[in-house]
């Protein structure tokens, strides 16, 4: 398969004109590549460290959940990250390609992995946008498990450095409805509260965030934007495999660029 016959094919699945105004999906650099054969490496973030395998790997695409460049580049300069980026892209002829908020609310993107690896059924999206289709997903725990039950499976599943949430005078709380949105989900609390949810997966939380869902009754939880997005990337590779691509990979150089004192 060549790389525009792939891209077709994901745009078919995950339209970048789905994304919103503020976001920057699609193509972020392209050298010259879309006659070639796909050797692609996946990654969440496009960085100089991902770049550096992508040469080391001989691919010629990265396929990126975060764009590269979010605003209009007023130059390129020298020591800059994003120019050297550029510069390598063409020097070792490999596109850029990132699916943000279009595949945010696809089946199987990001929201959809995380329902399904906390196994919910009767799945709907917290904020419906097309087809069926949407941000967050909203479901059912079958069996019904307690907090602490809940918090353990994200803690084995989805392996968080640090996982946070709201207090809670009791552990053993029934969960029965569940919201989950990867990435930087806080701002779609009051969307949640009108779900029926009782906790609410996501990242990137503030403190008087904490203190909105603990008003509105919803304990909220956050695992961090790398562990709740990262899992869709790995899905995204499986289905990538599925294809007849000369090569494929999830990057190994994808990395949570936050740590924690222990």
């Amino acid at each position: 398969m060549k790389i525009t016959d792939l891209i077709t094919w994901f745009e078919a699945w995950a339209n970048p004109a789905w994304c919103e105004s503020w976001d920057n999906c699609g193509w972020q650099i392209e050298p010259g590549v879309l006659q070639e054969k796909t050797r692609v490496l996946v990654c969440l973030t496009p960085t100089l460290a991902v770049m550096q395998e992508a040469i080391a790997e001989n691919a010629n695409l990265i396929f990126a959940h975060h764009p590269l460049i979010f605003n209009p580049l007023k130059s390129l300069r020298t020591g800059e990250t994003i120019a050297e980026m550029v510069r390598l892209a063409f020097t070792h002829n490999i596109g850029i390609y990132s699916a943000h908020t279009n595949f945010d609310q696809v089946q199987d993107g990001t929201a959809d992995v995380l329902a399904q690896i906390l196994e919910l059924k009767e799945v709907t999206p917290i904020v419906p946008t097309q087809g069926g289709l949407g941000y967050g997903r909203v479901g059912l725990l079958e069996p019904f498990l307690t907090l602490q039950e809940l918090l353990a499976a994200i803690q084995t599943r989805l392996n968080p450095p640090n996982l946070i949430f709201s207090p809670s005078a009791d552990l053993q709380q029934t969960i029965s409805r569940v919201a989950v949105l990867g990435g930087s989900g806080a701002g779609y609390i009051s969307a949640v509260a009108k779900t029926g949810a009782t906790a609410y997966l996501t990242s990137d939380c503030k403190f008087h965030q904490f203190q909105e869902s603990r008003d509105r009754n919803i304990i909220l939880i956050d695992a961090g934007h790398y562990a709740t997005e990262r899992p869709a990337c790995d899905r995204l590779v499986q289905k990538f495999q599925s294809l007849n691509l000369d090569w494929v990979q999830l990057s190994q150089k994808d990395e949570d660029f936050r740590q924690f004192f222990a």
